[in-house]
């Protein structure tokens, strides 16, 4: 699933290319996670004002309105002035003065929605519990602690419920308890301040060094100029079940919590 280092490679990928376009046509495909929300005639006409992100969804401002993208568990977002003919796969479409911007989605757990405001309507439903930005001045050391506090659910499914801090996913998740020395199945109360302000610090850290990598690309995963990622290459645990681990040599372990495959040392991570 692409993450937070995923969409923001995204939007600085394509940003800057599309910004004051102006929208001729929409192209809907089959069915998204969601309806777009609107007649796709809505958008003909409108200019593009930026390009955003909040946790995993792009924002695209338009002279009236927004669209929120997401790009599910297999989307990816492509943009140019001579894109291929469109596949069975590719199922919306923002052709604009500018160049075509397409959402390729293969499992469709993507969707596309055009809110009025950011504070009204659809948007508060998919934005309005996200937690802090981590790569933000915002996301305090402090605060993390006394969130954690509240929360009595593994840190592991604390930090992908993205209540608390907003885009950690699940290989950043697993990758930032590896740094921290922190077991997966901890609860989230218990942990003592250093050891949230060791996770606080790891989450920062491996999220800017994902984004420096261009992100993690395990299946088809690319930028809206069709670069791929490496961070994966880096990946200390994740996707590194019964492997070695970098730090010890014990083999590192995999678990299932949450329905998510977590990976992590049984050595250098401590309840």
């Amino acid at each position: 699933m692409p993450e937070l280092p995923e969409v923001e490679v995204t939007r600085l990928s394509v940003a800057s290319r599309i910004v004051s376009a102006r929208i001729l046509q929409t192209l809907v495909g089959k069915p998204l996670r969601w309806p777009l929300g609107c007649e796709p005639s809505t958008l003909h006409g409108q200019q593009i004002l930026d390009v955003r992100r909040r946790g995993k969804y792009l924002l695209i401002d338009l002279t009236s309105g927004l669209l929120l993208v997401h790009l599910g568990m297999s989307g990816s977002i492509s943009f140019g002035s001579a894109l291929p003919p469109a596949g069975k796969h590719d199922h919306f479409e923002l052709v604009t003065t500018l160049g075509t911007l397409r959402l390729h989605d293969p499992r469709r757990f993507g969707a596309v929605v055009f809110a009025l405001e950011q504070s009204h309507g659809s948007a508060v439903k998919l934005l309005g519990r996200l937690g802090v930005e981590p790569l933000t001045d915002e996301f305090e050391a402090h605060a993390f602690y006394l969130a954690l506090k509240q929360k009595k659910s593994s840190i592991k499914q604390v930090l992908l419920a993205g209540e608390v801090v907003v885009g950690v996913g699940n290989i950043y998740a697993s990758e930032a308890l590896f740094i921290a020395g922190i077991r997966p199945t901890t609860r989230a109360d218990k942990l003592s301040k250093p050891r949230a302000t060791r996770l606080h610090a790891a989450i920062r850290q491996v999220l800017a060094q994902a984004l420096a990598k261009g992100g993690s690309t395990l299946r088809d995963f690319s930028n809206a100029s069709g670069e791929v990622g490496h961070f994966q290459l880096e990946a200390m645990v994740y996707d590194r079940a019964g492997l070695p681990c970098r730090i010890c040599n014990n083999p590192v372990k995999s678990l299932r919590l949450g329905q998510r495959s977590t990976f992590f040392c049984g050595y250098c991570q401590k309840h």
